[in-house]
C-alpha cells in the first residue's frame, strides 16, 4: 500500500497532503513546524510512505528528521503561473512524486561528512563577508577619488597612510569598516582551522588535493558537496553537474536532400553553459581552470591550454576545456583511490609533443 506525501513546509507550519498509488487524494492536514509533530504525523500513515518537499532552509532537517520513516525526496519545481496556496502546493509535489515527474532532485543523504559540510558552510560565509567588506572599504575610497595600489594589505602603515587622506566623515566609515573587517578575518581564521580538523578525518580530502590548481580548500569543498563519487556514472554527469555542460538546442531536425530524402539538418544553437548545476563546484572547477592557465607555466595541462589557443579557440572555452578536465581527473581519482599522476591524464596533444 504505497502513500504519497506532499510537504509544503514553513517557518511556523508545514502542509501534509496524502494521495494513493491510484491517484485518490486521501487527506489534508496542518502540522506544527517541530520535530516531534511532523514525525507523529508522518508515522500515523499507514503503508509504505514517500515523502516529497521542496529544496529550502528546512529541507536537509527534515530529510534527516523524515528518513527513518519514509523514502524522502527533495526537490526544485518548476515555476507555474495561476493560484497558489500552501494546499495546491502540497497536492502538486505529492502527485509529482506519484507519476514520477520530479525532474530535479536535490542530494540530501550528507553520510559522514556532516561535519564536513557544516565547517566549509561557516568558512565560504565568513570569507564571503571578508571579500564584501573589504568591497565596501574600497568603495569609501572611490567615493573620494582615491584607490590605495591592489597589493596594498589593509592593515599595514602603506594602507593606513591612504586612509589618513580621507575627510573626517569618511575617515570614521572606514575606521569601523576596518575594525569589522579585523574581526571577521579572526572569524575566518578560526573557520579555516575547523575544516582543517574536520578535513584530516577524511583521507580522501588530501587524495583530492594532489589534483591540479586543487589544494585542501578546494578538495574538502569537493568531498563535503559531493559526499560519494557514485552518484555519477560518466564525467559528463558531473560535468551536468558542476555547470560545465553545454546546452544545445535545435528545432527542424529533418530536411530534404536533393533526391527527396529526409537527412538530419546540421543547424544547432549552443545556449552557453546549463544553469541546473551546484555553484560551488562551478566556482572550484574553474577557479582551478584559471590557476593552471595563468600560474602553473610548467604543468601539462598549461600546456594544453597554450595549444588550444594557438589552435583558434577562445579564451573562455579553452579554460571551460580545462575545467572539465580538471574535473574528469578528480572523479577518476576519487572512484579508484589513486593521487593524480599527470600521465594518466595527459592529452594525446601533449604526450605526442
Amino acid at each position: 500500500m504505497e502513500r504519497y506525501i506532499g510537504m509544503d513546509v514553513h517557518a511556523q507550519s508545514c502542509t501534509l497532503a496524502v494521495v494513493s498509488a491510484a491517484g485518490k487524494r486521501l487527506g489534508l492536514q496542518v502540522v506544527e513546524t517541530n520535530g516531534a509533530a511532523l514525525k507523529q504525523a508522518v508515522a500515523a500513515i499507514p503503508g509504505t510512505r514517500h515523502v516529497c518537499l521542496e529544496e529550502g532552509t528546512q529541507s536537509a532537517w527534515i530529510y534527516e528528521l523524515l528518513k527513518g520513516l519514509a523514502e524522502v525526496v527533495v526537490t526544485v519545481p518548476d515555476g507555474h503561473r495561476g493560484p497558489k496556496d500552501d494546499a495546491r502546493d502540497a497536492w502538486a509535489l505529492a502527485e509529482s512524486l506519484r507519476v514520477g515527474g520530479i525532474k530535479r532532485r536535490v542530494y540530501k543523504d550528507c553520510g559522514p561528512y556532516s561535519e564536513l559540510r557544516a565547517a566549509m558552510r561557516s568558512y565560504l560565509m565568513l570569507r564571503d563577508d571578508v571579500r564584501r567588506t573589504k568591497n565596501r572599504l574600497k568603495a569609501v575610497y572611490r567615493s573620494r577619488g582615491l584607490m590605495p595600489p591592489a597589493n596594498t594589505p589593509f592593515h599595514s602603515e602603506r594602507h593606513l597612510a591612504w586612509a589618513r587622506k580621507l575627510p573626517p566623515e569618511q575617515a570614521r566609515t572606514a575606521a569601523m569598516l576596518l575594525e569589522q573587517l579585523q574581526l571577521q578575518e579572526a572569524l575566518w581564521t578560526k573557520a579555516e582551522e575547523r575544516l582543517a580538523l574536520a578535513s584530516k578525518k577524511h583521507p580522501v580530502v588530501k587524495l583530492l588535493a594532489t589534483a591540479p590548481a586543487i589544494g585542501p580548500i578546494r578538495s574538502a569543498q569537493i568531498v563535503a558537496t559531493v559526499v560519494t563519487p557514485h552518484r555519477f556514472r560518466t564525467k559528463r554527469q558531473l560535468w551536468a553537474y558542476c555547470g560545465l555542460a553545454i546546452v544545445m538546442r535545435s528545432s527542424a531536425n529533418w530536411e530534404l536532400d536533393r533526391n527527396g530524402s529526409l537527412v538530419r539538418s546540421r543547424v544547432q544553437q549552443s545556449l552557453g553553459l546549463n544553469r541546473n548545476r551546484s555553484g560551488a563546484l562551478k566556482e572550484v572547477f574553474k577557479g582551478a581552470a584559471h590557476q593552471v592557465a595563468t600560474q602553473m607555466t610548467t604543468h601539462p595541462l598549461h600546456r594544453d591550454f597554450m595549444r588550444l589557443i594557438e589552435g583558434g579557440m577562445k579564451p573562455n572555452l579553452a579554460m571551460l576545456t580545462i575545467a572539465r578536465r580538471i574535473a574528469a581527473a578528480v572523479l577518476a581519482m576519487w572512484k579508484h583511490e589513486e593521487v593524480y599522476e599527470p600521465g594518466k591524464h595527459v592529452s594525446k596533444i601533449t604526450a605526442e609533443a
